[in-house]
């Protein structure tokens, strides 16, 4: 019986322990897998905040817009490609660097702040700097600052003044001269007197009808309306261009030489539009030439190019002007300009030809010597015998 009870008693107490120790076993076994869970758990969030920051950062990369951050202390954390440029500069962008350290300074005591930084290059910039606090429920993470590239804007809105102040006044001048012709002609008994005024009635609204056929010209080639590209000699489009150019240069008594090579330079494009750019360039040297001083036209094959360039000894163009006379209605002189009957949209339609082909305008001017404009366009695979016809 004893015997017994000890037998009972010793399983017992070994169950107790089996048991003491399956429970302990199982609190590790829960307690492992809480780990493992919560190791996983973190792991997961991690990765997340890793992708979150990784899309954050290439978002960043992406915007043309300069993006400088830093943390309370004012250390820089990230830069992108844009405002990358800017911090390893030495020369005038470096005044957007410093542009960008003071201003971050100053966000850094909770301001926004905001400056406009102008690089005189060349080419001419004109930035927007701006920085602001990164403040989020009292606490502080920093400071940002933007850096916007304005010069297109600027330009563009320039472009866009002086639009409507040429237009205005360029319409204005033959509109009133037409009205006060008209006014002075209807009370007009002498015939000779009359015949004169009728004339330059005509002069006036031939004028007016140039403006209106320039802006035209200029609309249809921005938009590249109906153009139909097609293999062309550019001899045949120097040739079209010289008959229009023939009259004003007879008037002026501007002698136009041209040197062509023996092989027709054939280019594939709209003759039309290239014939209105050479025309453009050749009114334009014989408008600002004085008598018996020539303008010469030269074709010539650079590499894959074909160039023309239309060389005057005219005024020539200050250098200050030289970057904006491609504008709509830019004039260097507006006496001469009005002289010679135009409204400056000539090299502006040259220039749009040459982007519309794919090409470029050049222009060397020396001011009081003259000055050499150069449209370039691609080649087409073909050369043929001068005066073939494409």
């Amino acid at each position: 019986m004893i015997v017994t009870l000890v037998v009972v008693a010793a399983v017992a107490g070994l169950i107790l322990v089996g048991a003491v120790a399956w429970r302990e076993h199982r609190h590790f076994v829960v307690a492992e897998d809480n780990r493992r869970r919560d190791d996983e758990l973190l792991r997961r969030q991690q990765g997340e905040l890793s992708e979150n920051e990784t899309r954050l950062r290439l978002s960043l990369d992406t915007i043309s817009q300069g993006v400088v951050i830093a943390d309370p202390a004012g250390n820089v954390l990230y830069r992108n490609p844009f405002a990358l440029p800017y911090a390893e500069a030495r020369h005038g962008e470096a005044l957007v660097e410093a542009a960008v350290a003071e201003l971050m300074t100053e966000a850094a005591q909770g301001r926004v702040v905001e400056r406009e930084v102008e690089l005189f290059g060349p080419p001419r910039q004109t930035l927007f700097v701006s920085a602001l606090p990164l403040r989020l429920d009292g606490r502080d993470y920093g400071s940002v600052a933007l850096i916007d590239d304005i010069t297109e804007p600027q330009r563009l809105d320039t472009m866009r003044r002086d639009f409507v102040a040429n237009i205005s006044h360029e319409l204005r001048t033959p509109m009133g001269a037409l009205s006060l012709l008209a006014e002075t002609l209807a009370g007009e008994t002498d015939p000779e007197v009359a015949s004169r005024l009728a004339a330059r009635v005509q002069a006036e609204a031939i004028r007016l009808s140039d403006i209106m056929d320039d802006l035209l010209e200029l609309s249809r080639i921005e938009s590249n309306e109906a153009s139909e590209r097609a293999p062309v000699a550019i001899q045949h489009v120097i040739s079209d261009a010289l008959s229009r150019a023939k009259p004003t240069a007879e008037e002026k008594e501007v002698p136009i030489e041209t040197a062509l090579p023996a092989l027709d330079l054939v280019v594939r494009a709209d003759r039309r539009q290239l014939t209105s750019a050479v025309f453009n360039l050749l009114d334009n040297a014989v408008k600002y030439s004085e008598a018996d001083r020539p303008v010469r036209v030269t074709t010539r094959l650079e590499g894959d190019w074909v160039e023309v360039e239309v060389r005057d000894q005219g005024y020539g163009i200050p250098p200050r002007h030289q970057e904006r006379i491609f504008e709509r209605f830019y004039q260097v002189d507006r006496s001469r300009e009005r002289t010679g009957g135009g409204v400056g949209l000539g090299l502006a339609i040259v220039r749009h030809v040459a982007n519309n082909h794919g090409g470029e305008v050049r222009v060397e001017s020396t001011e009081g010597e003259g000055s050499s404009f150069t449209l370039a366009v691609p080649m087409a695979d073909l050369l043929q015998p001068n005066g073939a016809q494409p």
